[in-house]
């Protein structure tokens, strides 16, 4: 009999968002007749089409696979050249930003990214990660036993929770959950700390098309040193609709190294490209044709109206918790709403509520860390006609 891997045992109940769905789903079989009006504003899914570049795109590409002069067999592992450089070009060098071709790592999505780097990273490592926390961050690092077991507030031994000094360290801006960005003297901090003590900075930067304030950074890369500690994680799915397409990238900079058991230095970079090289076939071609468009005129254009689409239901819905003096964050520069739970309330009893009383689904705090308990997270990702009833339905927690 094969042995299994126990430290999947270490793991709480369930994953955030499959416990919501389990208990979305016992409401709606328990109440057909609510279950009709249900909004669900829990996981940060995108609900509006994708950009008719990328439509076309895709189109094309797949006609080419069509065409026995045209078609394409496997791809390089590390995404297609044409995809590559139109990213480190656009989102890099076009921003005074020195990011080479060959440092972009074309993916399926940055959350699978967050836990395949710990692949070429070793178990002495410390992990650290913010609290309240993208929970993949977490999960990911105990699946690869790089924690101890889990206590009772939800967390686990072994992994420090932020204030922390540690080697490794997770950084997402704008945030999920709490929609929070960071300024640049903020990271420039964090960039400082990591070269002082040799640390490597995972920045997640996801939902960087929704900063609105011209003073935030939209990469890491931004802040002087971060090529010598930082790898970047950026994904598709939320600027051009691609929870379904999926694809996204990793920016390993050459210049990245750790340690060797012998103490010697070595870049991370041709680990990484070795680990794509044999794990991995990237991306289909059909699907970085569309990714590779969203950086044209047209594209840019669209995924503008997306994004302005997605930040005015925030500011709906950031509008109508703070009208019945709810304690709010975000919405400004990130789809998210992180808002304090009326009082008296956890977050899964808020969470409760509004699925029994208001048929809202939204996302309990403290399914993001001990830290998030007593908040919970509103999602933008919705239709214009759902954001402005969920604004009208949470009236009534007031």
């Amino acid at each position: 009999m094969a042995y299994l891997n126990e430290n999947y045992l270490k793991l709480q109940a369930g994953y955030l968002f499959p416990e919501i769905a389990r208990r979305v789903r016992d409401f709606c079989e328990a109440n057909p007749e609510a279950a009709r009006g249900l909004i669900r504003c829990g996981i940060g899914d995108v609900t509006e089409p994708l950009p008719r570049a990328v439509i076309d795109a895709m189109k094309r590409a797949v006609d080419e696979l069509g065409s026995r002069e045209t078609f394409r067999g496997y791809g390089p592992e590390q995404g297609y050249e044409f995809l590559r450089s139109t990213i480190a070009q656009h989102d890099y060098r076009d921003r005074n930003i020195d990011i080479a071709d060959d440092e972009i790592f074309v993916s399926d999505g940055s959350k699978c990214d967050c836990g395949y780097v710990l692949d070429i990273l070793g178990d002495q490592n410390k992990v650290a990660v913010p609290d309240p926390v993208y929970p993949v961050y977490v999960d990911t690092n105990v699946m690869a036993g790089h924690s101890g077991a889990a206590k009772s507030d939800g967390s686990y031994e072994g992994i420090v929770y932020l204030p922390c000094t540690a080697e490794n360290r997770y950084l997402c801006f704008p945030n999920n959950p709490t929609g929070a960005v960071a300024s640049r003297e903020e990271l420039s901090r964090w960039i400082d700390y990591a070269r002082e003590h040799e640390s490597l900075l995972l920045f997640d930067a996801a939902y960087e098309a929704y900063i609105s304030q011209r003073e935030i950074p939209h990469s890491i890369f931004e802040i002087p040193g971060a090529r010598e500690c930082a790898v970047e994680l950026r994904s598709f799915s939320k600027n051009g609709g691609f929870t379904g397409v999926r694809c996204g990238f990793t920016v390993m900079p050459k210049s990245v190294v750790g340690r060797a058991d012998s103490r010697k230095k070595l870049p991370l970079h041709p680990l990484w490209h070795r680990r794509w090289s044999t794990k991995a076939n990237s991306v289909s071609y059909p699907v970085q044709r569309g990714a590779e468009a969203l950086y044209s005129s047209e594209g840019r254009q669209q995924v503008r109206a997306l994004i302005e689409h997605y930040m005015s239901n925030a500011k709906i819905l950031r509008d109508a918790c703070a009208k019945i003096d709810m304690k709010v964050f975000g919405g400004i520069n990130a789809p998210y709403i992180w808002v304090k739970t009326p009082a008296g309330l956890t977050s899964w009893q808020t969470f409760d509520r509004m699925l029994h009383d208001l048929n809202v689904v939204i996302t309990p705090g403290s399914g993001f860390g001990a830290q998030g308990e007593g908040y919970f997270r509103i999602s933008a990702f919705n239709s214009r006609q759902n954001a402005e009833e969920v604004a009208r339905r949470v009236q009534s927690l007031s």
